[in-house]
């Protein structure tokens, strides 16, 4: 009798495909889900920081969230942030508001492994607050606020949930779990996109996608297209730096000493401002107001300017939180037109008893205008050291008033002027517990020998830079040790608006030496030992530095 083949094997198991896993209730381990709600913050700051570098009219969310934080701050905090990160401390919030934005992602994640909706609503309240970042910004355009901050926000999304598929998907085939609810042997899976291998590789695949947007947010930004209104702008008063320092006796040859003209380009010259990004100001469209208590409200543009009288000014100005022996100092060749000129055309009112100046970017300086009245220079200044403010100083223009501190006077992209009074407005930094009288007060520094160096004996300079800006410095006195205060030779310097060099040459022993320097006014006043720390109006004190002769 013919006998019947018969089949006693399992019955085969459905094949899965990457849509079953969406469809159960298996969650993908914590780490994962950490991971996939990480990257898909990252990609969502990514795409926010690709469309800025697109247009200037876009800041990137990073930078608004940070600017808010700014705005936010205590006076206590900010002044700690300056005083310990001095011009790192942009980069540093920055780098803050990534991580930050980094954790709660990762948070994200496993927030879904609760519940698919907790991490869509994240993601939302993302580009929420991403278009509510972005619409604070004056110079933002808020027609297109909403779509940057939504295509941030989705695309964040649709990686995240892409990255938490893959891992969810996983985790069905580790388990053995099939479409149809029953187990399948637990060999590895043939698909690739099942495996814990390619969790990794969409991971790195989002991941590369993040850092190749931001870099190219960031290179597109390097070359706005300011940068190149600015290089079609001639600067030109009559006056060059080496006309300016031709004539003088300097010690711009001793090596370490600030020059007597500090260059411009780069880092060298000081900035500390509360803008996260430069403002980006199109010369073609800027202009100035004069507003407020005046007879007749007038307008500027930068043809306007450039049509006046320019002058040029060599003023040293400085940051009021500049520590003693600090670098938060400058000297430039300044190119503009006095503040008096353009207040005569507006016609100031006798009732007008506080100068209001306003940055494009909101933030505000106010001083008495009767200091304009006693011969110091004060400018709106649309040139640096020969050429057009850079962007990072200023552009298309900004004040300069010599002997008092910047955060009362030196607005930089500055698009109003308002005449007000004294009681009736405060300026940014004076609500954060600042005074709200800023005189540059007399300082020294010892830049030769730095301090904790070691240098041969013999003979060997002690050099620095002294300042009191409109007052003058008569006299510059160093000591060594227990030593007598010793004379300094102080080399020749335009005016008493700016700083000078000094030197003093040393027969220097072996050993562990204790140098300090100490400046007079040209009023006559030591200046004062201190030590006082730089808030609420600057700080006091001489420089003092350890260094060693071997």
């Amino acid at each position: 009798m013919a006998r019947t083949s018969q089949n006693n094997s399992a019955p085969t198991a459905a094949p899965l495909s990457p849509a079953d896993g969406l469809e159960t209730s298996t969650k993908p381990p914590l780490l994962y889900a950490a991971i996939a709600g990480l990257l898909g913050g990252a990609v969502a700051l990514s795409i926010g920081e690709f469309i800025s570098g697109l247009s200037t009219a876009v800041p990137s969310m990073v930078v608004s969230a940070g600017d808010w934080v700014i705005d936010s701050s205590p006076g206590a905090v900010e002044r700690w942030a300056i005083d310990t990160l001095g011009t790192n401390d942009k980069p540093a919030l920055v780098i803050g508001t990534v991580i930050i934005t980094l954790l709660i992602g990762a948070l994200t994640g496993r927030l879904a492994q609760r519940d698919h909706r907790l991490g869509a609503a994240v993601f939302a309240v993302f580009g929420l607050l991403g278009w509510w970042f972005l619409a604070r910004n004056p110079l933002t355009d808020t027609s297109v606020t909403w779509l940057v901050a939504f295509i941030a926000a989705a695309g964040g999304y649709a990686a995240f949930r892409l990255l938490y598929a893959v891992a969810e998907f996983n985790e069905l085939q580790l388990l053995g779990k099939t479409s149809s609810g029953g187990t399948a042997p637990l060999e590895t899976p043939t698909n690739a996109f099942a495996t814990r291998r390619s969790f990794f590789g969409w991971g790195g695949a989002a991941a590369v996608t993040a850092v190749a947007l931001t870099g190219m947010g960031r290179q597109l930004r390097r070359r706005s297209r300011v940068d190149d209104a600015r290089a079609e702008i001639v600067i030109d008063a009559g006056t060059d730096i080496p006309t300016v320092t031709g004539d003088l006796e300097t010690f711009d040859d001793i090596e370490g000493i600030a020059s007597y003209i500090t260059d411009s380009t780069g880092d060298n010259f000081y900035r500390i401002d509360s803008a996260l990004t430069i403002p980006q100001v199109d010369p073609e469209t800027w202009s100035l107001k004069i507003t407020g208590l005046v007879d007749n409200p007038v307008e500027f543009t930068l043809a306007d300017i450039q049509a006046m009288d320019l002058e040029d000014h060599v003023v040293t100005i400085s940051c009021v939180s500049n520590e003693v022996g600090g670098g938060l100092v400058g000297t430039a060749l300044w190119t503009g037109v006095p503040l008096t000129k353009l207040l005569e055309i507006a016609g100031v009112q006798a009732g007008a008893t506080q100068f209001v100046s306003r940055s494009v970017d909101g933030w505000t300086a106010g001083f008495p205008p009767e200091i304009l009245q006693d011969g110091r220079t004060a400018l709106l200044a649309i040139g640096m050291n020969g050429e057009p403010l850079p962007v990072r100083h200023g552009f298309p223009a900004r004040i300069i008033v010599a002997g008092i501190y910047g955060y009362v006077s030196a607005t930089k992209w500055i698009d109003e002027i308002n005449l007000t009074t004294w009681e009736d407005f405060d300026g940014y930094w004076i609500p954060r517990g600042w005074s709200k009288k800023g005189p540059i007060k007399t300082q020294s520094r010892i830049d030769v020998p730095r301090s904790r160096s070691e240098i041969a004996s013999g003979t060997q300079p002690i050099a620095g830079v002294a300042w009191a800006p409109t007052r003058g410095i008569s006299l510059v006195e160093v000591k060594v040790d227990d030593g007598p205060w010793q004379e300094a030779t102080i080399a020749d310097s335009v005016s008493d608006e700016t700083w000078v060099q000094w030197m003093l040459e040393w027969d220097a022993p072996s050993g562990d030496h204790v140098i300090q320097v100490r400046a007079t006014d040209g009023d006559g006043l030591l200046q004062a030992v201190g030590p006082k720390r730089v808030d609420p109006d600057g700080a006091e004190g001489w420089h003092i530095i350890p260094i060693r002769v071997a």
